[in-house]
């Protein structure tokens, strides 16, 4: 019996990181709630359903690719995520082919800007009032992004995110517990 190719193994395991980011970019793929949206296009849209739709499907595809940048324990899982996230876009059947690349660059807008919320450190608004914060201001024309439309906001993004890391730990096999001061890929590559 001749010994398997070193290569063989190696595309096996691409294989496997694809079936398992598009395991994962099916969950954020899937539409959001109908009474969020309706809340969303009351509260921030202007009555505007479809927008207030795409701003939550683009809220919980860009946390989605942030809980694979920040969560994953394989490094390659989050560009994994991206490239699933960018072939899912590519047949979307809620983007015309002519609009693909506004949408394209409306997401990357928001998973820039949901990073920063997350990542911004001091002053009085935390990580989740910014997220919800985002949120109302991407679905609205008016800077008006408190009050009482922030609270449930912040409760969406919050569940939003959520799902993203269930969705991952639940493709990737469970969720790491990792030591503050090292990457995913230094636990990885120590066991």
């Amino acid at each position: 019996m001749m010994p398997a190719l070193p290569f063989i193994g190696a595309i096996l395991a691409r294989r496997r990181r694809r079936r398992l980011a598009a395991a994962v970019v099916a969950q954020l793929f899937r539409e959001p709630a109908e009474a969020d949206v309706l809340w969303l296009s009351d509260a921030a849209a202007g009555g505007d359903v479809d927008h207030a739709r795409w701003e939550l499907r683009y809220a919980r595809r860009a946390l989605g690719l942030i809980a694979a940048q920040r969560d994953a324990l394989d490094d390659r899982t989050a560009s994994d995520v991206a490239a699933a996230i960018a072939a899912a876009f590519a047949i979307d059947a809620h983007v015309s082919p002519a609009h693909r690349p506004l949408a394209e660059r409306q997401f990357n807008d928001r998973v820039t800007t949901y990073r920063e919320a997350l990542q911004s450190r001091g002053g009085t608004i935390g990580p989740a009032d910014k997220l919800g914060r985002m949120l109302l201001a991407f679905a609205s024309d008016s800077a008006r992004t408190a009050g009482s439309p922030l609270a449930r906001a912040i409760t969406l993004m919050g569940a939003y995110l959520a799902e993203a890391g269930e969705a991952l730990h639940g493709a990737y096999g469970g969720a790491p517990e990792l030591p503050e001061d090292r990457k995913p890929s230094e636990v990885a590559r120590s066991r």
